[in-house]
Formats: structure tokens, C-alpha cells, sequence
């Protein structure tokens, strides 16, 4: 799939300004800070799809970038170190809830993690949302080039091994976006799904 032709579509604060429950899309999420956009940006080909910022947490809205009509990625809110206030943090967490429960389109997250940060509780939480709702998960431990490789591959075994991440359709990468590593590997993932 050529994942160069995404293009942003809308920002939604509620469910329902989703584009129509049909089709295949996956969602991506991650802390403040993880890597995310960044992530988004490496594996579309594209350097300011998905804005990135120093002001961590900026994404606050479920961002819709159309591969084309009938496949989507989805930028969910990430939060972390972002100051958000407790409503905000309140709405986000039942919408992303219900999000994960009824949205028939949906077929995989890509969850970020900071390698050198991983299993954090919002993390936990969207495994864990994955797992009930039967989602497969790809979870992405960025900035793998911030770490020597034995470290890295050490964390990788670490996380992979963890009972989040392990029993289930879960899979673990090391994944850097600057020097690309572990690209075609997510987007091999992402074909899958939504082909």
C-alpha cells in the first residue's frame, strides 16, 4: 500500500465526526513524547503530515488522515507529560473507551513507546483495551537509536515477554524513525490489516 498518498482530513472531538463506521482504518497511539507523529511521518513518506511539536501532548482530537475512502490512520489523543486538565483527560479516556468497543472499522493500534520508557500506565491502558476488545496490537519501541543495540534488544525481550504484551496478537518491534529502522516491518503490519 502506498501509505505516501495519506492525507489529513479532519480533526474530531467526538465519535460521531468520524467519517462513516465502514471500510478498514488503524489508530495510533502514544504518550506525550513517544514518538508518534514523528512515527506517522516516517511511515508515510511524509515530514509534516503529523504535526510534532517540542510542546508535548498537542494532539488532543482523534486526527483523520485518509489513505483513501475506504482506509484510514487514525492520531489518537497521547498524554503523559502533557499538562491536560483532569476534565480533558476525563472525556478522552471514555471516548477512546468507546472507541476501542464499537467501532467496527477499526482493525489494529499501533502503540509508541519510548524504549527507554516503556509499559507506562497509559501504555497499560491501551493494551488492555486492545485485549478486551480482541484488537491486534503492534507496539512500536521508539527511538531504538537513543540505546546501544544490546540494550535495546534487551528491552525488546523485556516488553515482549511482559503478560500485557504476550498470550495475545500483540507484537513487538524496535523502531526508529530518523534512521528508519523497523519501517517496513510496521507498514508489512499495516498492509495486513488493511488490505
Amino acid at each position: 500500500m502506498d501509505y505516501s498518498k495519506a492525507q489529513y482530513v479532519l480533526n474530531a472531538h467526538r465519535l460521531a465526526q468520524l467519517p462513516p463506521d465502514r471500510g478498514a482504518e488503524v489508530a495510533f497511539a502514544g504518550r506525550s513524547n513517544s514518538g508518534k507523529s514523528s512515527a506517522i511521518n516516517t511511515i508515510t513518506r511524509q515530514k509534516g503530515l503529523a504535526r510534532t511539536s517540542k510542546t508535548p501532548g498537542r494532539t488532543q482530537h482523534l486526527v483523520v488522515f485518509e489513505l483513501d475512502p475506504d482506509r484510514r490512520l487514525i492520531d489518537l489523543p497521547g498524554f503523559g507529560y502533557a499538562k491536560v486538565p483532569d476534565s480533558v483527560r476525563r472525556h478522552w479516556n471514555a471516548t477512546l473507551d468507546d472507541y476501542f468497543r464499537t467501532r467496527e472499522s477499526l482493525r489494529g493500534l499501533v502503540l509508541i513507546m519510548d524504549v527507554r520508557h516503556p509499559l507506562k500506565p497509559f501504555d497499560v491502558s491501551m493494551l488492555d483495551w486492545c485485549r478486551q476488545a480482541n484488537l491486534p496490537c503492534q507496539v512500536l519501541l521508539s527511538k531504538a537509536d537513543k540505546l546501544k543495540r544490546g540494550p535495546a534488544g534487551t528491552t525488546l525481550l523485556e516488553v515482549s515477554g511482559k503478560p500485557e504484551t504476550s498470550g495475545w496478537d500483540c507484537q513487538v518491534q524496535l523502531f526508529s524513525a530518523p534512521k528508519h529502522q523497523g519501517v517496513d516491518e510496521v507498514r508489512a503490519r499495516l498492509d495486513a490489516w488493511l488490505d
